[in-house]
């Protein structure tokens, strides 16, 4: 959500409180007939002195009702109204009323600063909710301090945001460089929502960095493909050739072919990368037998984690989780690779809670491994 779009929903906040509290400024038919003339005629007084702009000496009217005795509870309720419509009209923020409506005018007036400061007399009267809060952080962005913003959120609204607060905190953190911040936000929008655009951003923010490699790149343009963030013609011949270069060949082939089948693919350059992934896959589909074989006579079951990976780019969903199983029982040198195919797979085969698991047992290596990050994003997609 972008900030205009924010603004747009918490006036459409504020405003409706406004009007809900207009509503109870004037003495309608209806109120003055449950009124009696004893008590109604003082009130009426409040009422115009009120609206002529002397709110001292409608206040002192008010008084003069209230200290009339045998007043029916609905005389005291309409007495109640009145102070907060004299609290509001006058700014007088030692009320609740005239505190939530000051709130309200300087945020529609732009007066971001004074936002800020109101929070505080919304707090004094108890009035200070979650909805207020969320206000309060996005005067804080929208009047240019995005530390401020995070601030107020992690001290005010805590690890339990919703997702219009998520969307703020996301805001904040891209604007004041907090990539870790950023991060968890889109982290939990993606978990709560599972909206393309949420994915679309986390994805973005995966592709590059110290530590990625080859493999690492092609497992974050999968999920752009799996969670249909995947766009334009380089997305896809990225995806492909990622998976040629690292021998998943009919992977590639249908990428391709998914590519073409958007429109997205139309040159002579995709049709070329198409026949060869299609002669790569052949010749591959031709040994599979045999390199099987190969795999399970050898010392250390690294290669059936790989052959149970090109499983998975086939969509043998069920076999990859037993080729890979057997790797992983052989023993791997590639332990976190293991788990994160072994997840891929389990998904595949429909089997989420146990591919969650396989992802959970990914550590990083070194400070610079993605593996956990990658295992991660494939958590995050079983959840979906």
């Amino acid at each position: 959500m972008t900030a205009s779009k924010l603004r747009a929903v918490t006036t459409a906040f504020l405003l409706g409180t406004a009007t809900v509290c207009g509503a109870a400024m004037i003495l309608s038919a209806p109120a003055a007939a449950a009124v009696s003339a004893k008590v109604g005629k003082p009130l009426k007084e409040a009422q115009d002195l009120a609206n002529a702009g002397n709110y001292k000496g409608a206040m002192a009217k008010l008084n003069e009702a209230e200290a009339i005795s045998g007043k029916s509870a609905e005389e005291n309720k309409i007495i109640n109204q009145m102070k907060d419509f004299i609290a509001i009209k006058s700014g007088d923020t030692s009320t609740p009323a005239g505190a939530k409506a000051k709130f309200a005018n300087d945020y529609n007036a732009k007066k971001y600063k004074d936002v800020i400061d109101d929070g505080e007399a919304l707090k004094k009267h108890g009035v200070l909710d979650g909805a207020s809060m969320q206000i309060i952080a996005q005067a804080y962005y929208l009047s240019g301090d995005k530390n401020g913003c995070l601030k107020y959120i992690k001290n005010n609204l805590g690890a339990n945001l919703n997702d219009t607060a998520l969307t703020l905190q996301m805001r904040c953190a891209f604007d004041a460089g907090d990539e870790v911040t950023q991060r968890q936000a889109l982290e939990t929008l993606v978990a709560h929502t599972g909206k393309p655009e949420y994915w679309n951003d986390l994805l973005k923010m995966s592709e590059h960095g110290a530590g990625m490699r080859d493999h690492d790149t092609l497992d974050v343009y999968r999920l752009r493909l799996l969670t249909g963030t995947i766009s334009g013609k380089d997305e896809y011949i990225t995806l492909a050739q990622l998976a040629i270069q690292l021998k998943y060949f009919t992977e590639a082939q249908s990428v391709l072919e998914k590519g073409q089948a958007a429109k997205v693919l139309t040159d002579d350059r995709t049709n070329k990368l198409l026949a060869l992934a299609k002669t790569q896959a052949a010749a591959a589909n031709a040994s599979a037998a045999k390199d099987l074989a190969a795999a399970q006579a050898a010392p250390k079951g690294d290669a059936l984690v790989k052959i149970g990976e090109d499983q998975w780019g086939q969509g043998k969903g069920k076999d990859a989780v037993a080729t890979i199983k057997a790797g992983i029982a052989k023993g791997v040198d590639d332990k976190n690779n293991a788990q994160i195919r072994l997840g891929m797979a389990l998904i595949a085969a429909g089997q989420k809670a146990d591919a969650q698991k396989a992802f959970d047992a990914v550590k990083p290596a070194t400070p610079t491994d993605k593996s956990a990050m990658v295992a991660h994003l494939w958590s995050l997609y079983a959840r979906h």
